[in-house]
């Protein structure tokens, strides 16, 4: 009996828990520098401990980990770092406070929709709705099935002539970038009612799918209960929640002799328990895969860090199509750099970190689609997935310029056709 009501206890801690909005007053994220091996396996160990929340990969000599730590961990923390030599900087103070100031302190009213401050998924719906109506000729609503918990994987088929080559676009796989369908829907609503010629030309020249919202539970979740949600919302365990959507790809899923994710279901980074156990990815997968005679380029919206990643995650070992990756994402990051002067970096995916199971080397190895890329949006850690709202504007601006600029290159080097 007493074993019983303990159960009780914990079941109904779990659910105030999910009822209520976490909060993250004085949680502080350290900038952690890895100088040896030694050092990542400590960082690869400290990532086990649910209370340590990595904010990107700790697998590379020479990179650098963003680590968001609780207040009752830092005594443990500055005693890790101590003894193993670690240098760190401080990037932000209080977690809440980037959480109370990401949204401007006047919101617009609920029949506005715009790109001053972040909407909700039901906003994004009906916003996706409303331009469906208002642009029948050319914008058609798509869908790739429903998710865990039955919300529909919407998105959208711009198409302005029959027979154009297509462009594949998701964002929102992780729920708490939220600045990626933001810069989605600015984007989509740039192709429909833009003057700019050269705007005018890459939207009626390619058909573009837009999927702004890939993990709608998640996304929900980050608004209603948890900023900081990152994952799915299906269950494989007793206690934690979700899998990491880009993990979670049939492609070099999960190999258990690298670190490119975890079999822990607590963890960021869990797998799940097979390949395309989600049906968020799985549908979206065999989406992609029926329209994949089309599709010349996959894209991959993420925050933060400012980089350009084309495949692979999962070995260092070139891409086949390398040369030309490298070559377009180098003419993509100048085009990015004009407007702002924001500075991105390209590389492969895996000179970041080694990612398995992700949807860029899935579409890439596995859908035959040569051109394929992971854009980790603004900005290199300040705010980190808390990009302040003044800040999706300039952001969908540079990145659409940059899209010009990478369709332009791709159809030179013939791989529009």
């Amino acid at each position: 009996m007493r074993k019983f009501s303990a159960v009780l206890s914990l079941l109904f801690f779990l659910a105030v828990s999910n009822c209520e909005k976490a909060r993250f007053d004085n949680y502080k994220v350290f900038s952690v520098n890895v100088k040896n091996e030694e050092q990542v396996e400590v960082l690869q160990a400290l990532e086990k401990m649910s209370s340590y929340d990595f904010w990107n990969g700790a697998t590379k000599v020479g990179g650098v980990v963003d680590i968001m730590v609780p207040p009752h961990k830092f005594p443990e923390f500055e005693e890790i770092i101590s003894r193993n030599n670690f240098e760190i900087d401080l990037k932000v103070s209080n977690v809440q406070e980037l959480i109370d100031n990401e949204q401007p302190k006047v919101l617009a009213r609920n029949d506005e929709f715009g790109w001053t401050q972040y909407h909700t998924l039901d906003e994004i719906n009906a916003w996706l709705d409303l331009m469906i109506a208002q642009y029948s000729n050319v914008l058609t609503s798509v869908n790739a099935g429903n998710s865990y918990e039955g919300q529909p994987i919407r998105g959208v088929l711009l198409s302005y002539r029959a027979g154009n080559p297509a462009i594949f676009i998701e964002s929102n796989t992780h729920a708490r970038e939220w600045i990626t369908s933001a810069t989605a829907t600015y984007i989509l609503n740039e192709f429909l009612t833009s003057t700019d010629p050269n705007v005018r030309r890459i939207a009626e020249s390619y058909d573009w799918y837009i999927f702004p919202n890939v993990n709608p539970d998640g996304f929900r979740y980050s608004h209603e209960n948890n900023r900081m949600w990152r994952k799915t919302r299906s269950r494989h365990g007793v206690i934690c929640l979700g899998t990491d959507p880009n993990r979670n790809w049939g492609y070099q899923w999960q190999d258990g002799s690298s670190p490119g994710a975890s079999y822990d279901v607590c963890s960021e980074t869990f797998a799940g328990p097979m390949p395309f156990s989600e049906p968020e990815t799985k549908q979206l997968a065999d989406f992609v895969m029926e329209h994949a005679d089309r599709i010349k380029v996959y894209l991959s919206f993420h925050s933060y860090s400012q980089l350009l990643l084309y495949p692979w995650s999962y070995t260092q070992d070139a891409a086949e199509h390398y040369d030309h990756l490298h070559e377009i994402g180098m003419v993509t990051a100048e085009r990015l750099r004009e407007s702002y002067n924001t500075q991105y970096t390209v590389q492969s995916s895996f000179d970041l970190y080694i990612s398995t199971g992700t949807s860029v080397d899935w579409a890439y190895g596995e859908a035959g689609i040569q051109i394929g890329y992971t854009y980790e949006f603004r900005d290199t850690g300040a705010t980190g997935f808390i990009l302040p709202a003044e800040q999706i504007i300039p952001n969908a601006v540079e990145t659409l310029q940059s899209l010009i600029a990478m369709m332009d290159e791709c159809e030179r080097l013939g791989y529009m056709s």
